[in-house]
């Protein structure tokens, strides 16, 4: 696994057609960092990441390793949100094996790294199944080890856990965090749950409500791994985070006229 590089964001601006989703951002991501992208629905977080994926253009400068980001790259791996992004008709080792095999890696070094990340996200007992036999769960852990198998230097993670079940995403929350601490790659992790963010990240940005949404706080979660949510520091960021998402929300309430100027 490639460890993880330096992400950077000055003046960065996304607009479509007319329409400035984000405006004027700015963030410098230390090397193998985990980062959480945390604001209101609609706010540009996942604009953002795609952005940082080289999905979608924007204005102003960001680097990836000291290097202009112009366009997709295997440095970063994305993980999707719907379990349905694997391919349906290849088996679990396959996807897995999908990345290496464009690139040209021989056949019998991208099967046992397909193994050994397979391995690493606890699916051994799953590589010749397809994606359909498999549960929410087992699928957004192929996607992982597909994303691992690429070596990025960067993982990119966009709301990965939003559809599963509670007890299911905890789970994963517990893999990511032990195969982050396992590889050292950086991970952006776009969420709209405050407690994920504090259980998962080294720092939490948080952005205004858009449209022209900027970054507004950056929480740094300064609690030792594993993580407990009922201890007191844990408590008093979520707080901390829960205010500041709730005024953005509540500004956006305003403007639509639906809550007064006091509650507000």
């Amino acid at each position: 696994m490639a460890k993880g590089v330096g992400i950077t964001l000055s003046d960065v601006a996304i607009t479509f057609d007319s329409h400035c989703v984000v405006d004027g951002a700015h963030l410098d991501i230390a090397e193998g960092e985990f980062i959480c992208l945390l604001g209101p629905s609609g706010c540009g977080k996942s604009t953002l990441l795609n952005v940082i994926a080289g999905f979608v253009p924007a204005a102003g400068e960001i680097k990836a390793g000291g290097k202009p980001v112009n366009g997709p790259g295997v440095d970063r791996g994305i993980v999707f949100q719907s379990s349905e992004a694997l391919f349906p008709w290849l088996s679990v080792r396959e996807n897995v094996e999908y990345g290496p095999r464009v690139r040209g890696v021989p056949a019998a070094i991208r099967k046992a790294s397909a193994l050994e990340y397979l391995a690493m996200v606890g699916l051994s007992h799953a590589a010749d199944k397809f994606p359909a036999q498999l549960s929410g769960g087992m699928r957004q852990r192929a996607q992982i080890a597909r994303v691992l198998a690429n070596e990025p230097s960067v993982i990119l993670m966009d709301e990965p856990f939003g559809a599963l079940d509670a007890q299911t995403r905890e789970i994963l929350q517990r893999e990511v965090a032990r195969i982050w601490r396992a590889t050292g790659t950086t991970i952006v992790f776009v969420t709209h749950d405050i407690s994920e963010a504090v259980i998962l990240a080294d720092r939490v940005v948080t952005m205004t409500a858009g449209p022209r949404a900027r970054i507004k706080n950056i929480v740094s979660v300064d609690i030792a791994h594993p993580r407990d949510l009922s201890s007191p520091r844990a408590i008093e960021l979520q707080n901390i985070l829960r205010d500041d998402i709730s005024a953005e929300v509540g500004r956006t309430l305003k403007a639509q006229g639906l809550i007064s100027e006091d509650a507000a």
